[in-house]
């Protein structure tokens, strides 16, 4: 995915890139084989940002048509912004497999929602519906399954009829407001912390075995 991301952005004529999944789901996660390795969870994919998805010159719209659970939820919040179905579900599960986030979602996810409602849902595990998600303002709009689609290729087609040297200056001020809090010694410090963490349960697990 992030090739195409990569290659999509690169396009001159791309103005917007709409990221979706198949159904039923949008991402439900990662390789739980993977879980106790350490390659996956926390490894920095693309040098320079820590996320888990590449950075952009055109931005991304989060078209959330089903389950984003843990890794996918971590791939929806490195979007601009998200619509979702009304079958949209969200959840972050690290706790319950035995993880921790590495993709910066402890970094996101409150700035999203708030610190509190964020660690309900690192510390809990639980689902929330799509409903709920736009109530804490997770998601921008919750659109009937069948509209998702074309909702956000209008969303997209509006960003497109703008100015875009304006709208490239005005995500990268985002972006850099954003980091004033030192975001990037943040995403570093999760990072370190989720591999440190992977590190020491495959040597747990392999003792056990």
């Amino acid at each position: 995915m992030p090739a195409v991301l990569s290659e999509s952005d690169a396009d001159p004529d791309v103005q917007a890139i709409i990221l979706t999944g198949s159904d039923p789901a949008f991402c439900a996660g990662f390789d739980l084989r993977d879980v106790g390795s350490g390659e996956k969870k926390g490894e920095n994919l693309h040098p320079g940002y820590w996320g888990a998805l590449p950075p952009t010159r055109v931005p991304v719209i989060g078209a959330i048509n089903g389950a984003a659970i843990t890794g996918g939820l971590e791939i929806a919040l490195a979007c601009d912004f998200l619509i979702a179905s009304e079958l949209a579900r969200f959840a972050d599960t690290h706790a319950k497999v035995g993880m921790l986030p590495g993709w910066g979602l402890t970094i996101k996810l409150p700035q999203l929602i708030g610190v509190a409602r964020a660690r309900r849902m690192s510390l809990t595990s639980e689902i929330i519906d799509a409903q709920t998600a736009y109530q804490w303002g997770l998601v921008t709009e919750v659109v009937p399954h069948a509209e998702l689609l074309s909702r956000a290729m209008t969303l997209a087609e509006q960003i497109s009829a703008n100015h875009q040297a304006s709208v490239y200056a005005i995500r990268a001020l985002y972006d850099e407001v954003s980091s004033l809090g030192d975001t990037d010694a943040a995403y570093e410090i999760e990072n370190k912390r989720a591999r440190a963490w992977a590190q020491q349960r495959s040597q747990t697990l392999r003792g056990n075995t």
